[in-house]
């Protein structure tokens, strides 16, 4: 067993079990010795005060006449039969008839500084309680007793902790074996979903799998709500790998089948073939190849969350000496100054590189690249004058290796990672990307915060 507590091999049902029981336990024990302190209290207290009460009489009745010999003390109506008087040299002058010819029946001496004194002793095999007080008479000083059996409250007492002795252990068993039930009970869809769990295999063969969600609406039913949301994401997330797995495989299958065929077919007829038109076609192949793995390693990053090194960019400046690069179609620039970004340079110039190449590939004679401030973010929007992308497809052009019609026959060495790769690069900065409406063409329209440092917000334009 480990030296911490509770010890690590108990079912949550056996820690909670015990704990209770022992809270309860200790809780009943404090109860008990309450309860019987305070019922202690009370009878010695109405004990006290009877007995003064009779002291006092015994004490007038002395200071009268000074009694002396067996049976002449009377009890009154306190209860207290048993009375002694002695002298200075502890002998009994006077006592009634309930202990005539008995020494004095209890060591009390009581003085100067405490006058009364009370306590208890045993007679004849019964518990006393007795009171005593001191009176002076012109013979000298006389000790007084005044003393009552307690058989009901030894009684009482007794059958008191036989009670405790019994009922704890018993409250204390019927309260673990309820505890142990409720716990049972409670814990029982918690097992259930533990079953479920096991046999999903993440194969993706049969119907979806999901926990049952309990009908209590409680901390474990919205457990259970939890786990099938996060079921839904894994099986989302197994079904995006899946079809990335087969568009990744699709297009390298391609270039690789290409390359192959052509270096085959190079090969069997190697006096008849244009040797350098064989390797410029071979090379073509492969920096396609290269280009869908850098593509693939810039995404796995992107998806793995590596920290981007940011540093503040102006990035009218980065558009700028992206847009004037020489394309199929002129660039129209409309760029304002000072629009400072906090980001990565790198992946930020692939986003533009990627925007621009894809509105220079559908447009007819022109793209638009213009940047500018909106309250505390950086807008980049590029946009070009070729037929445009249907409002049912914006997002689909976002999903990897998804080409429309026009694109494939407009490029047939793409990829369909532009688009998406530039989403990411854009939500790994914070910001967005989408296709807004234009009149014309398409309108692809970045958001990104500015930099802290960067442009002051003016409440938008």
């Amino acid at each position: 067993m480990s030296g911490r507590w509770p010890p690590g091999p108990w079912s949550l049902r056996t820690r909670v079990t015990v704990v209770a029981t022992m809270v309860v336990g200790v809780l009943l024990i404090a109860a008990a010795v309450g309860f019987y302190a305070t019922l202690r209290n009370a009878v010695y207290g109405s004990l006290r005060e009877r007995g003064d009460r009779a002291v006092a009489s015994l004490a007038a009745t002395v200071r009268a006449s000074d009694p002396q010999g067996v049976g002449v003390l009377e009890p009154g109506d306190t209860g207290f039969r048993l009375l002694q008087v002695l002298d200075d040299q502890r002998h009994v002058r006077a006592s009634s008839h309930a202990v005539g010819g008995l020494p004095p029946i209890v060591d009390l001496r009581p003085d100067s500084e405490h006058p009364t004194l009370s306590g208890t002793t045993t007679l004849s095999g019964e518990q006393v309680f007795v009171v005593a007080s001191r009176e002076y008479v012109p013979a000298g000083w006389r000790t007084l007793y005044a003393g009552v059996s307690m058989p009901g409250f030894t009684e009482s007492r007794d059958y008191f902790v036989f009670l405790v002795v019994l009922a704890v252990p018993l409250g204390l068993a019927l309260i673990a074996l309820s505890v142990w039930l409720a716990v049972r009970s409670a814990l029982r869809p918690v097992r259930r979903m533990s079953a479920e769990l096991a046999e999903v295999t993440g194969t993706g063969q049969g119907r979806p799998r999901r926990v049952t969600v309990p009908e209590t609406h409680d901390e474990i039913a919205q457990l259970a709500a939890s786990v099938n949301v996060t079921l839904h994401r894994l099986e989302q997330n197994v079904t995006r790998q899946r079809q990335f797995v087969g568009d990744v495989s699709h297009e390298l299958r391609s270039p690789l089948t290409g390359l192959r065929a052509q270096l085959e077919v190079a090969l069997e007829h190697p006096g008849d073939e244009d040797w350098p038109a064989v390797a410029r076609s071979a090379l073509n192949d492969a920096d396609r190849l290269q280009r869908i793995v850098t593509d693939l390693l810039l995404l796995a990053k992107l998806d793995a969350g590596v920290p981007l090194d940011r540093e503040p960019v102006d990035l009218g400046d980065l558009a700028a000496q992206e847009g004037k690069r020489l394309r199929r179609v002129p660039v129209d620039l409309d760029v304002e100054p000072g629009v400072v970004v906090l980001g990565a340079r790198g992946p930020l110039l692939r986003l533009i590189t990627n925007l621009l190449d894809n509105a220079a590939r559908h447009a007819r004679t022109v793209v638009s690249l213009t940047v500018e401030h909106r309250g505390s973010d950086a807008v980049l929007s590029v946009a070009d004058d070729g037929t445009g992308i249907p409002v049912a497809d914006r997002e689909r052009v976002f999903q990897r290796f998804q080409r429309l019609a026009e694109g494939r026959k407009r490029d047939t060495a793409g990829s369909g990672l532009g688009l998406p790769i530039s989403r990411d690069i854009a939500q790994a900065h914070g910001g967005s990307l989408v296709i807004a409406d234009t009149k014309l063409g398409a309108r692809l329209v970045l958001r990104i915060p500015l930099a802290p440092d960067g442009r002051p917000d003016e409440g938008g334009r």
